[in-house]
């Protein structure tokens, strides 16, 4: 069994308050799962392996694809007949040109159908070759019960996913930058390169952007055959929590719940950064050094897996000398199921300088007279 670490027992006290059960959390969807961001610790889930459609949600895939191609190359991509969909558009025209950074936004905002055909097309030879890249990625994100057929979400008996599998997707979206400010942004605005001077603004069709302060982004979907889907985050407190609700009456409403009890699970842990350590050092003017934990910001933890909280800490049996002032010596870690939630370095207290070494003369001649 694990140890508890020491440094949490104060935050112990009403701890049987805060455990909770993974489905504890109705919603009105028929799937739904929230899970950290950062750790995968999953707060919340039902039917969250069963595959399903997610209609546009799907264009959280194709917008990444878009802006990791954007961020070589943001290419100026001309709009052709065989790009033209059905459905929800950011009313692109043939002959219209944009860059492929601005089809991401047409896909984030105005969920265009159009824009993911156009992006499928620019990639790729085909929308069955897209496919392909679609469910590369999947793989290598962890997606194990994925399969992508089309770069919109539009239906198709082989295109579907699961509520974890896109949560999955969410969080590794997030780590994108762009993707981060696109999907938090409530509208964009997108200058065309032709009709040159053209501008079309488009509001983002993510309502939790206005109705939950600490909504940071997401994708809504909806087909008659998928229902209402919704896959979103929300940051409280250095906490990044991901909803994903798949065909839903009442998504808005269920995934500003599933925050709300994400949100109040979470207690903040304070690393060690008082405690000092001594080490060895090899070749210096002073045999040893001491060193403390640099001070650092809390983090937080569902209460009830506190004592599941592996530390670890991370030193060397001695250093080569010169060490200065401030030199990482060392880490302590905190990690939960494997993943890592903190790491504190452990920095040099003060400068050691290396011992002066004699001259070649002077250790032959005292290599040779101090034989016996």
């Amino acid at each position: 069994m694990k140890k508890a670490v020491s440094f949490i027992l104060c935050f112990v006290l009403g701890f049987g308050f805060f455990a909770f059960k993974a489905d504890a959390l109705g919603t009105s969807a028929q799937a739904h799962i929230l899970m950290d961001a950062d750790s995968g610790i999953i707060l919340s889930q039902n039917n969250e392996n069963t595959k399903m459609k997610m209609a546009s949600t799907t264009k959280i895939m194709t917008t990444l694809l878009a802006l990791e191609e954007a961020e070589k190359k943001d290419k100026v991509v001309t709009f052709t007949e065989d790009m033209i969909a059905e459905g929800s558009s950011m009313y692109l025209q043939v002959g219209d040109k944009v860059r492929l950074s601005d089809l991401a936004k047409g896909m984030m905002m105005a969920s265009g159908n159009d824009a993911a055909n156009a992006t499928a097309l620019t990639l790729s030879k085909s929308f069955e070759e897209f496919a392909i890249l679609m469910n590369a990625r999947a793989e290598r994100i962890g997606m194990k019960n994925t399969n992508f057929v089309t770069p919109s979400g539009l239906d198709d008996d082989n295109h579907y996913s699961t509520a974890f599998d896109m949560a999955l997707l969410m969080a590794e979206a997030i780590k994108n930058e762009d993707f981060c400010k696109i999907s938090a942004s409530k509208e964009e605005k997108i200058e065309f390169v032709y009709p040159e001077g053209k501008i079309s603004t488009y509001p983002n069709h993510n309502r939790l952007l206005s109705i939950y302060k600490y909504s940071t982004g997401g994708k809504t979907g909806y087909t008659r055959a998928a229902g209402r889907c919704l896959v979103s985050s929300a940051e409280k407190d250095g906490v990044t929590l991901i909803a994903v609700t798949l065909n839903a009456s009442d998504d808005w409403n269920d995934h500003k719940a599933l925050y709300e009890y994400g949100f109040s699970l979470y207690t903040q842990i304070e690393p060690e950064n008082n405690r000092i350590f001594n080490i060895r050092v090899s070749g210096g003017e002073e045999d040893f050094l001491t060193a403390s934990a640099d001070e650092d910001t809390p983090f937080s933890v569902p209460a009830n897996r506190i004592n599941d909280i592996e530390k670890k800490i991370y030193l060397p049996s001695f250093v080569f000398a010169p060490v200065s002032e401030s030199d990482i010596v060392g880490k302590i870690t905190y990690t939960l199921d494997g993943k890592e939630l903190k790491t504190t370095y452990i920095k040099a207290d003060s400068s050691v300088a290396e011992k002066p070494q004699p001259n070649l003369f002077i250790r032959i001649f005292n290599a040779i007279f101090s034989r016996e």
